[in-house]
């Protein structure tokens, strides 16, 4: 594993995967190399799938007599229906865990082990059933939940637009959607959908939501870009609530708050799911005033509010009873706007961390953000295999 924590220690040799923002180290196996960089997948496209444009078919009607883990079902065995038995093959895998944890926040072509089908190998009429599918499991509000996977799409073909290392694969054409285990009323199954900068890990067991994390955003260009017809800026509204929580404590607070050392990036991204420390670091929540408590639950729901509202609540609910037993840390400055800033809710279940870091992708002076949910208990459905 690569150390990225503290500055002090020094950093080990950078990698190409150090470079593209990560802890992560190459993933063994995959396609075979086309010389020097990383893996080359065969199946890469480098065309953009103009995902905000593609209409949701009117067989999607078919589905509306449906709610929840039920529409959800229909809708999937409506994508699957009649689909290239090849691109079934990608997509319907059996369970795993393992299989589960292939997500990374690196661009296609340099993280080959991504299960699924390429979305831009779906027809235009799938993509639109598969929009379906996101919509009915995220929030609909602005810039947050299935916006937010719209325009980190949209990032991905910006970078594309102006990069010349085509083997990395910066294009909407190379997110993925997997199903890992058959979608069923009983049984556990997983809605694995990721790419540059994206995971979305939701497994359910017996037609409930059984876990919602890992769940890692990022984005570059930040904080704003235009983009295929619009403006995007996600994780905006992310930054902008860890930077109010922060405003608003006082010198003795942030004194408390203050974390020792400097992270240049998160601790619990890609393949690394063992590193939540175990004890807390930080500012008690009690110390916070109500206020300020509800700046901290603001800052939460930016990351659980990219659920469906049914979903959103429970686990709101569920962080707000155990406030008392969360703990608040931030390195570098308050404002979040400046590389190595780093904030991190850390509770008996929730843990979430922000981090800022200089420009990978684009080349443009500036910094990106990496960020991830985790549910210490229900982190992939709260299975181990």
């Amino acid at each position: 594993m690569i150390t990225t924590r503290f500055i002090r220690t020094g950093l080990t040799a950078i990698t190409f995967f150090a470079m593209m923002g990560t802890a992560q180290a190459q993933p063994a196996g995959g396609p075979p190399r086309d010389g020097e960089g990383p893996p080359v997948d065969k199946r890469l496209g480098d065309t953009s799938i103009l995902m905000g444009r593609v209409q949701i078919p009117v067989s999607v009607a078919t589905c509306d007599d449906s709610a929840g883990h039920a529409r959800l079902l229909c809708l999937i065995d409506l994508l699957k229906a009649d689909m290239d038995e090849e691109i079934l093959e990608y997509i319907q895998l059996d369970y795993s865990v393992a299989e589960g944890k292939n997500w990374s926040n690196l661009p296609a072509g340099a993280f080959p082990d991504r299960p699924g089908a390429y979305l831009g190998e779906l027809s235009v009429e799938q993509r639109g059933i598969l929009k379906a599918i996101l919509m009915e499991t995220a929030s609909l509000t602005e810039n947050e939940g299935y916006d937010e996977m719209e325009q980190t799409l949209n990032a991905d073909d910006y970078i594309g637009s102006i990069s010349t290392d085509y083997n990395v694969g910066y294009s909407s054409y190379n997110s993925k959607i997997a199903f890992l285990g058959t979608p069923a009323e009983t049984g556990t199954w997983q809605l694995y959908y990721g790419g540059h900068h994206f995971a979305l890990t939701n497994t359910y067991t017996d037609g409930a939501l059984a876990g919602a994390t890992p769940s890692f955003r990022g984005i570059e260009p930040f904080p704003r870009f235009e983009m295929n017809g619009r403006e995007n800026l996600p994780l905006m509204q992310e930054r902008e609530a860890f930077a109010a929580l922060l405003r608003s404590l006082s010198d003795e607070q942030r004194e408390a708050a203050l974390l020792e050392g400097t992270y240049r990036d998160i601790l619990a991204g890609p393949q690394n799911d063992d590193a939540i420390p175990d004890a807390q670091e930080g500012l008690n929540v009690t110390e916070l005033s109500a206020d300020q408590q509800a700046l901290l639950l603001a800052a939460v729901e930016t990351y659980v509010g990219d659920l469906n509202e049914t979903d959103a609540a429970a686990y709101m609910a569920q962080y707000t009873a155990e406030l008392s037993e969360t703990v608040l840390g931030y390195s570098g400055t308050t404002e979040v706007n400046t590389e190595d800033d780093y904030v991190r809710i850390h509770g008996p279940t929730l843990w979430l961390e922000f981090s800022l870091q200089s420009n990978k992708s684009t080349g443009e002076v500036g910094n990106h953000p990496h960020s991830v949910w985790r549910d210490q208990v229900d982190d992939y459905g709260g299975n181990t295999e």
